[in-house]
C-alpha cells in the first residue's frame, strides 16, 4: 500500500523495466525516504557559510551535480540516490581535504592577541563562475588573474627574480666585453655563447614586463592601478634605458656576421637593475659589512677586467710587439695560448690602476693618455678602498671599542678607589661574560630610533616563550603587554649574587632567561629548590594584594649559582602602565587572588578589612580630589571678579574726568554769557540785579551734571557687565 503523503509521486515517471522492478511499497518508501534525507543535507550544506565564496559556490555546484555534469533529477532516475550519495560524499572528502592543506599556518594566539588581525583584501568572485564545456572560462579566469597581477618590491619573490636579473646583467659586463677584445674567445665558443646571449635577452624582456607590474607605496599602500603603474615606470629613466637594453641590434649580424658581438654593447645598460640587487641584499643581510667590502672588490674587479680588455684591444690595433709598451707578439710561445694573454692583460691593468709595479713605459701618443687616463683612475680607486675600507672597518670595531672603552674606565676608577683584587676579578670575569656571550649591547639603545609599536613587536619575538610562563600575564590586555614589554629591564648576576633575601619589601619581579637559581636558608648555603628557564618569582609581591599571608614582603632568599641572565619588572613600571587600564589592575589583582587561594595564602577575613579600608580610603581619596577640584575653580572665579571690579572703577575714573572737563566748558561760557548781558546794562546805567534767576541757573548747571554722571556710570556698568 503506497504511503498517503504522495512519497511515491516520484515513481509515477520511470516507465518501462524499471516501474516494473519498483512496484514493490516497500521499496519505494526506502528509496523516497532516502532521498528525503539526501536533499535536507543538500540544503544544510548549501546553508553552511565556507571559507571564501569560491568554495560555497563550489560545494553547491556539488549538490547539484553528479559526476557527469547531469540534474540531480536525472542522476536518481538513471543512477539512484545511493550513487547520488556515493558521489557527494567523496567530492565532499576531496574538499575538505584540499582545504586542509591550503590552510595557512595558525598564528601563535599570544602573539595574535598582540597584532591583531591581518589586513586582507576582498575575496575576489571570479572563482565564482560555473564552468562549461568550451573551457572559454577558464581562459577568462586566468585573463582576470593576470589582469589582478601585481608584484609587490618587498616580496621575497621579486628579490629573488632581482638575482636572476643580475646575474645575466654581470654575464653581459664580464664577457661580451672580453669577447669583443679577445677574437679568439668569441670564435672558439660561438654557438655557447649565442645561447647564452639569447637566455639573458629573455631574462630582459621577461623583466621589462615585471617592471610594468611592480608596484611602489603611496601613503604607505600599495599601488596595483595597472595604468598608474605603467605611466609611472614609463616616465622613469631607468624605462629609457631598459628600451635601448633590449633593442634588437643583433640583426646586425646579417651584414657583419655573428662574430661582431659589439653589436651588443647595449645590454650594458640594464646596471640599474644589478644596483638594486646589491642594494636590497646590503639591507636584508645579517653582515652589511662583509657585503660591502665584497661588493667594493666586485666594482674593481670589473674596472680592472674592462681596462684589460682596453688594453688588449689598443695593443691589437697597434700591433702586437710593435714597441715595448704594447702586448708581446703571439709568435712568442709564452703569449700564444689565449689564458696567458688574458692572465697578462688583467696582470698589467692591476699594476697599473693600483701603481704598485713599475711596467714598461708609454712610446707613443695614444699610450701616453691611455696611461694618464690609467693613473686618474687608479687615484680615484686607490682613495675609494682607503676611504670605504677604513669605514666599514671602524663600522665592524665600533662595538668592541666601546666596550673596550667602558672596561677601561672601570678598571681606572677600581685601580683610583684602591679595590681589592678579589672584586676587581669578579669585575673583569663579569665583562668578560657579557661580550663572550654577546650580552653587551645595550637594546633600549639600539633600538631607540624605532616606534613603540615595533620595538613592542620585537621585544615580544624575542622573549616571547619567555612571558608565556608568567601567569599574572595569561590575561592580560594587548595594549597593556606591549607596556609591560617594554618596561622589561635585563639584568646579569654573577654567581652568588643574591637577587633577594627574605623580609626585603618586594619592588620588583623577576623573570628567568637563562641560568639557574637557588632558593636557599639564612647560611646561604642550604638549597630548598632550584629555578631554572622560564621560572619567575616576586610577581605576587608587586601587585600588594589586600590579605595575602607574605604581604609586599620576600618569604625566601634566592641566589644565583652561576651568570644568571634575567629580567626585572619594577612595581612601580606596573603601576605606571596600568593607570591607562583602568580595567587591567582589577584583572591582575583578581589573577593574584586566584593565585594565592591555590596555595593557601590568601587570608579571607584580612581580605575583606582590607577591602573596606581600601573602599574608605578611596572615598578620602575622591573627596579631597573634589575639594581640590572646587578650590580651583572658586580661585579662578574669585580671580576674574577681581578683574571685573578693577575695570569697572577704571572706567568709572574715566568717565569723571570726561565730565569735570565738560563742565569746566559749560561755566566757562556761561561766564562770557553774563558778561556780555552785564555790559549793556551798565551802559544804560545799573540795571536791577535778579538773585534768583542766578540760581535757577546754577541749580540747572548741577542736575544736568549729575544726569550725565549718572549715565556715564549705568554705560560703563554694562559695559563691563558684557565683557565680564
Amino acid at each position: 500500500m503506497l504511503p498517503e503523503d504522495g512519497s511515491a509521486a516520484p515513481c509515477l515517471k520511470m516507465t518501462g523495466h524499471t516501474a516494473d522492478r519498483d512496484r514493490s511499497p516497500h521499496k519505494l518508501s526506502v528509496k523516497t525516504t532516502l532521498d528525503d534525507d539526501i536533499e535536507r543535507a543538500e540544503s544544510i550544506l548549501s546553508r553552511v557559510p565556507s571559507v571564501c565564496d569560491d568554495t560555497s559556490s563550489e560545494l553547491q555546484t556539488i549538490a547539484a551535480l553528479d559526476p557527469n555534469g547531469r540534474s540531480s533529477e536525472n542522476s536518481f532516475q538513471r543512477n539512484g540516490a545511493m550513487s547520488r550519495l556515493v558521489s557527494l560524499v567523496v567530492r565532499l572528502r576531496e574538499w575538505a581535504h584540499r582545504s586542509l592543506l591550503e590552510e595557512e599556518e595558525r598564528p601563535d594566539s599570544f602573539l595574535e592577541r598582540f597584532r591583531g588581525p591581518e589586513l586582507r583584501t576582498a575575496p575576489s568572485r571570479i572563482s565564482n563562475t560555473q564552468p562549461d564545456a568550451s573551457g572559454n572560462n577558464a581562459k577568462g579566469i586566468f585573463r582576470k588573474k593576470w589582469d589582478l597581477f601585481v608584484v609587490s618590491p618587498s616580496d621575497n619573490t621579486y628579490y629573488r627574480w632581482l638575482f636572476v636579473i643580475a646575474v645575466a646583467v654581470l654575464y653581459n659586463w664580464f664577457f661580451v666585453v672580453v669577447r669583443a677584445c679577445f677574437e679568439n674567445l668569441q670564435v672558439d665558443n660561438y654557438i655557447c655563447w649565442l645561447v647564452l646571449d639569447y637566455l639573458s635577452d629573455l631574462v630582459y624582456i621577461m623583466d621589462t614586463c615585471v617592471r610594468l607590474r611592480t608596484g611602489f607605496l603611496e601613503q604607505g599602500l600599495l599601488v596595483k592601478d595597472h595604468a598608474k603603474l605603467r605611466d609611472t615606470y614609463v616616465r622613469t629613466l631607468q624605462f629609457k634605458l631598459d628600451v635601448l637594453s633590449i633593442l634588437p641590434t643583433d640583426l646586425a649580424y646579417i651584414f657583419t656576421g655573428i662574430h661582431t658581438p659589439q653589436l651588443r654593447f647595449n645590454r650594458l645598460l640594464r646596471f640599474p637593475r644589478m644596483f638594486e640587487f646589491f642594494d636590497r641584499t646590503e639591507t636584508r643581510t645579517n653582515y652589511p659589512n662583509i657585503f660591502r667590502i665584497g661588493n667594493l672588490v666586485l666594482y674593481i674587479l670589473i674596472i680592472i677586467h674592462w681596462n684589460a680588455c682596453i688594453y688588449y684591444a689598443i695593443s691589437n690595433s697597434l700591433g702586437f710587439g710593435s714597441d715595448t709598451w704594447v702586448f708581446p707578439d703571439h709568435s712568442k710561445p709564452e703569449f700564444s695560448s689565449l689564458t696567458r694573454s688574458y692572465v697578462y692583460c688583467l696582470y698589467w691593468s692591476t699594476l697599473t690602476l693600483t701603481t704598485i709595479g713599475e711596467m714598461p713605459p708609454p712610446v707613443r701618443d695614444e699610450e701616453y693618455l691611455f696611461v694618464v687616463f690609467d693613473f686618474l683612475v687608479g687615484v680615484l680607486i686607490f682613495a675609494t678602498i682607503v676611504g670605504n675600507v677604513g669605514s666599514m672597518i671602524s663600522n665592524m670595531n665600533a662595538t668592541r671599542a666601546e666596550f673596550q672603552a667602558r672596561i677601561d674606565a672601570i678598571k681606572h676608577y677600581m685601580h683610583f678607589r684602591k679595590v681589592s683584587k678579589e672584586l676587581e676579578t669578579r669585575v673583569i670575569k663579569w665583562f668578560d661574560y657579557l661580550w663572550t656571550n654577546k650580552k653587551a649591547v645595550d637594546e633600549k639603545e639600539v633600538l631607540k630610533n624605532l616606534p613603540n609599536k615595533l620595538r613592542a613587536e620585537i621585544a615580544i619575538n624575542v622573549h616571547l616563550e619567555t612571558l608565556k610562563k608568567v601567569r599574572i600575564f595569561q590575561d592580560c590586555e594587548a595594549g597593556l603587554l606591549v607596556e609591560l614589554v617594554l618596561k622589561l629591564r635585563p639584568q646579569v648576576f654573577s654567581p652568588g649574587d643574591y637577587i633577594c633575601r627574605k623580609g626585603d619589601i618586594g619592588k620588583e619581579m623577576y623573570i628567568i632567561k637563562e641560568g639557574k637559581l637557588a632558593v636557599v636558608a639564612d647560611d646561604g648555603v642550604t638549597q630548598y629548590a632550584l629555578l631554572t628557564a622560564g621560572s619567575c618569582f616576586g610577581e605576587i609581591s608587586i601587585l600588594n594584594i589586600k590579605g595575602s599571608k607574605m604581604g609586599n614582603r620576600r618569604t625566601a632568599n634566592i641566589r644565583s649559582l652561576g651568570y644568571s641572565d634575567l629580567f626585572c619588572l619594577s612595581k612601580d613600571d606596573l603601576m605606571e602602565a596600568v593607570a591607562e587600564y583602568p580595567n587591567a589592575k582589577t584583572v591582575l589583582e583578581e589573577r593574584g587572588r586566584e593565585i594565592l587561594m591555590k596555595e593557601g595564602l590568601l587570608d579571607e577575613n584580612t581580605e575583606s578589612g582590607g577591602l573596606q579600608k581600601e573602599d574608605t580610603e578611596e572615598k578620602v581619596e575622591r573627596l579631597e580630589s573634589s575639594l581640590d577640584t572646587l578650590q580651583t575653580r572658586f580661585a579662578r572665579l574669585l580671580s576674574e571678579y577681581n578683574n571685573t571690579q578693577q575695570r569697572l572703577k577704571q572706567r568709572i575714573t574715566q568717565l569723571e574726568r570726561q565730565l569735570n572737563q565738560t563742565d569746566c566748558g559749560v561755566d566757562a561760557r556761561d561766564g562770557m554769557d553774563a558778561d556780555e548781558e552785564t555790559t549793556p546794562s551798565v551802559q544804560q546805567g545799573m540795571g536791577v540785579f535778579q538773585p534768583s534767576a542766578f540760581q535757577d541757573t546754577t541749580q540747572a548747571h548741577e542736575q544736568c551734571r549729575y544726569t550725565q554722571l549718572e549715565q556715564g556710570l549705568c554705560s560703563g556698568a554694562g559695559h563691563n557687565e558684557g565683557q565680564g
